[in-house]
């Protein structure tokens, strides 16, 4: 009698064990997903210390760090106009500890130069924009043009003899240049520098006519007075610049960029990590003294989250591709 009550009573103690395991599984899940992160957090910055990107990403690192509780560590790896720095994000585990702070040559670059190790859409997930800044046109202020339309009528009078310098060859200013000549049909020459500082020193001195860079870069020398702003691509007129004009309000239409900072997560990383980093990324770009040092720096706090930045690369990679095909500027 014994003998035929063991399986029974061994098939309902290993019953009795698997309900007990169930909840306690789903504990362990939990306590795992609540846990992330456990150690501290790379984050890629494609381009050099000091630059535009740069400053973007360390205001936000540290107290990013303290709320999640583990350092975001900025790791500088420039070179090829952001690509040495994208290609190694992508390449990186996607386990939540790694992730990629870039500029908009993210967009821009699969179409400037004839190969990138990374495809845009399928070798990242979208983790955040920080923010954007309209590109803006300046002159030196002891320039004769004190207008848009100034500066159009010139070139117009005088094609191929005028001259325009950009914070470098591919950057959404220098495309945004580009596309007003395309659509305004100027014969103006672009004079290349070795990056933005030396075409600012340039400008500043006079030689060359007219300059297209991001506002973050510029925004001390407007103020100062050494430039004057005639016309910017933002949608709508920037608060520090009530007086510059869009290009909307100029009558060039569909002829809207600017310069975004996003942060990426190598395709693949874990949903919960993403959404975490993304939740209190957001409450931290929302405080009113966040907003007011990347303001400083000529950034406007956006903190889109995932889905929409999602949007904004699938707009703004054909965008620029049309340009560049459009002007032939494809980089050897």
């Amino acid at each position: 009698m014994l003998s035929s009550r063991l399986p029974f009573r061994c098939a309902r103690r290993a019953l009795l064990a698997a309900l007990v395991a169930v909840p306690a599984a789903f504990a362990a899940i939990g306590t795992a997903e609540a846990a992330w992160p456990e150690k501290p957090i790379t984050l890629i910055v494609c381009f050099p210390a000091g630059g535009g990107t740069d400053i973007a990403m360390r205001l936000i690192a540290t107290p990013l760090g303290e709320a999640l509780g583990q350092p975001v560590v900025v790791d500088n790896r420039p070179g090829a106009g952001g690509n040495i720095g994208i290609a190694a994000a992508a390449r990186a585990k996607p386990d939540g500890y790694t992730f990629l702070g870039c500029s908009s040559a993210f967009v821009v670059n699969p179409s400037l130069y004839p190969s990138v190790q990374y495809d845009p859409v399928k070798s990242f997930d979208p983790v955040l924009v920080i923010g954007a800044a309209p590109n803006v046109l300046v002159v030196p202020k002891d320039s004769p043009i004190k207008t848009f339309e100034d500066f159009v009528a010139r070139v117009k009078a005088n094609p191929g003899k005028m001259n325009y310098t950009s914070s470098g060859i591919g950057t959404t200013p220098f495309l945004a240049a580009e596309q007003i000549k395309l659509l305004l049909g100027l014969n103006i020459v672009h004079v290349p520098y070795a990056g933005a500082g030396p075409a600012t020193q340039a400008a500043l001195a006079g030689q060359v006519e007219m300059y297209a860079a991001n506002l973050g870069s510029l925004g001390a020398h407007i103020k100062s007075g050494a430039f004057r702003a005639i016309a910017q691509t933002g949608p709508e007129r920037w608060p520090d610049l009530p007086d510059v004009p869009t290009l909307n309000e100029l009558g060039i239409k569909n002829a809207e960029s600017d310069t975004f900072q996003g942060i990426y997560a190598p395709a693949g990383t874990p949903k919960e990590a993403i959404d975490r980093f993304a939740k209190e990324a957001t409450a931290v770009l929302q405080k009113p003294d966040m907003k007011e040092k990347y303001l400083k720096s000529g950034l406007g706090v956006l903190a889109e989250p995932p889905e929409q930045m999602k949007k904004r690369i699938a707009r703004e990679v054909p965008m620029y591709k049309e340009i560049i095909d459009k002007a032939n500027l494809k980089l050897k």
